[in-house]
């Protein structure tokens, strides 16, 4: 069993930047596809973005692309999401979470979620 913990979120404004992080402890991450995802009040839960476990094969949604980064350091056992050029329809609680199945885009097949970090734009 993997435990998540994210972590970066805040307030920031149009066109500012963040960077979220997410740690893992228990086991190692890097056998598992990493995925982001965020939810917003009164929205289902969207996919975000995910990564291989060796890092290769990012995949983003096409509302983040260009604008955001995935990326994973093994050694720290951590996947982080760098978030530039922010709007305000970006505003959600972010988390992450896990899955064994190759570049998976439905929440359902993810686990191990973390308890999320929020993520406020304003205008």
């Amino acid at each position: 069993q993997v435990q998540l913990v994210e972590s970066g979120g805040g307030l920031v404004q149009t066109g500012g930047s963040l960077r979220l992080s997410c740690a893992a402890s228990g086991r190692t991450l890097s056998s598992y596809f990493v995925g982001w995802f965020r939810q917003a009040p009164g929205k289902e839960r969207e996919f975000v973005a995910s990564i291989s476990g060796s890092g290769s094969y990012p995949g983003y949604a096409d509302s983040v692309k260009g604008r955001f980064t995935i990326s994973r350091d093994n050694a720290k056992n951590s996947v982080y999401l760098q978030m530039n050029s922010l709007r305000p329809e970006d505003t959600g609680v972010y988390t992450c979470a896990t899955t064994d199945y190759y570049a998976y885009r439905a929440s359902d097949g993810y686990r191990n979620w973390g308890q999320g970090t929020q993520v406020t734009v304003t205008s």
